[in-house]
């Protein structure tokens, strides 16, 4: 992966690419850039499909009637339909 392929992530993709040079593979290294790794996804996500990740984050982020679970998981759908369409793009 280059930096062009993570525009808007740049800062994370070269703190994580940092991280796994400076820490051996294995356990220490999972432990130690694990934030990285899930912030940079976070990221990615976040600039791939803006709006259904903006979606899932407000309508999944805690618990609530049945109402507020069924329009989570519509936006995690929506979400992962807007990840496959993005993928096949690639």
């Amino acid at each position: 992966m280059t930096t062009a392929n993570v525009k808007g992530c740049e800062r994370i993709y070269q703190a994580l690419t940092e991280c796994n040079r400076r820490i051996p593979a294995g356990i220490p290294r999972e432990a130690a850039c694990r934030h990285l790794n899930r912030s940079l996804a976070e990221c990615l996500v976040a600039v791939a499909c803006p709006e259904e990740s903006d979606a899932v984050r407000t309508l999944c982020s805690s618990g609530g009637t049945a109402l507020k679970r069924r329009q989570c998981h519509q936006a995690q759908l929506s979400l992962s339909v807007c990840l496959s369409t993005n993928q096949d793009q690639s």
